[in-house]
Formats: C-alpha cells, structure tokens, sequence
C-alpha cells in the first residue's frame, strides 16, 4: 500500500507518514501560491483528452482522471467544512473519511469531469477568501482529527497544498498512460 493510501482506518504511525509525505511535496512552497492555482493545473492537466480517456484508470485498481477531479472536488468540500469548524469552534473533533469509499459509494466514475472540476473551483475560491481574510490568531485555532490528532487551520493549509500536487502529479501520470494506450 502506498503512503499516499489515504483510508480512514490508518495507523498513528499511517497517518504520520502520509502527513509527512504530503507536507515533503509541498516542500519550501509557499500553499498561499499553490492552492489558487489548482483549477489551473487540472484544466491544463486534461486539456484535449477524450471522454473515454478521461474514464481510463491509470492502471488495474487504480482511479482515472475523471474519479481524480472529483475526488479533489470532493475533497475541498471536506477541507472547507473542517475549517470552517475549527474557525467556529472550541478543538472541535474532524472526522476522517475513506477516499476510496466515498469514490466508490458516491459513483465518482460517472461524474463529467467539467461539472467536477466547476464544483472544485467554486468550492476552492469559497475556501481561499475564507483563508484570506482570518487572522493569524485564526489560523493558530486547531482542531483534532480522528486519525492525525491536533491540527491547526495553519498546518490544514499546508496539507491540502501538498495534496493539490499529489494529485497534480498523478493527472499528470494518468494522461501519460492512457495517451500510451491510444
């Protein structure tokens, strides 16, 4: 299983490594400047794929580029809700969630990829001017997630930035592999 499984039945010691490997992406980057380019980066990333190419999975087991949009539409959805809890509330708990589950229950094979990434975007716009306009004291508060522990809104930040380029990178695979096959 790759560090970057992301179930909601993850070890401490899981749950640690994938952190880890999300924030090793993000590196140095500033996330301010990463996460308002995303919806650019998908855009670009499946620019002039076909419908059937957008459906493909990478592999056996694996998502396509279609199930990716929507999982990151999906997965902004979520990030936003969790902020908006920890700005609003006193450590409020955060509920982790299985990626996959939620592909699989929520049909993500059968979202268009162009009403998945709308809902990305919008999602992501609404979720940047929040961020925009807290305060430090704002992005200190933190919440306590079921599988990582206390996050702050600041640390959350830096995560769904990493996240944004891991899943960046795997368009970026996902295109290369189904352009092979055609």
């Amino acid at each position: 299983m790759s560090v970057f499984t992301n179930s909601a039945s993850r070890s401490i010691e899981q749950a640690r490594d994938y952190t880890s490997a999300i924030l090793d992406l993000l590196g140095s980057r500033d996330p301010m400047d990463v996460l308002p380019r995303t919806a650019d980066g998908i855009r670009t990333a499946i620019a002039g794929l076909s419908e059937a190419q957008l459906s493909q999975p990478e592999s056996s087991g694996k998502w396509s580029v279609q199930q990716v949009v929507q999982h990151l539409a999906d997965s902004d959805l979520v990030w936003g809700y969790r902020v908006r809890m920890v700005l609003a509330q006193d450590r409020p708990p955060l509920t982790g969630y299985d990626q996959d589950l939620w592909a699989g229950r929520l049909h993500y094979e059968r979202a268009p990829v162009d009403e998945a990434l709308d809902q990305f975007a919008v999602l992501r716009r609404s979720n940047l001017r929040l961020l925009r306009s807290a305060s430090p004291e704002d992005l200190r508060r933190v919440g306590v997630h079921a599988e990582r522990g206390e996050e702050s809104v600041q640390h959350m930040i830096r995560m769904y930035a990493g996240h944004d380029l891991l899943h960046l990178r795997q368009l970026a695979r996902i295109r290369e592999a189904v352009e092979r096959r055609a």
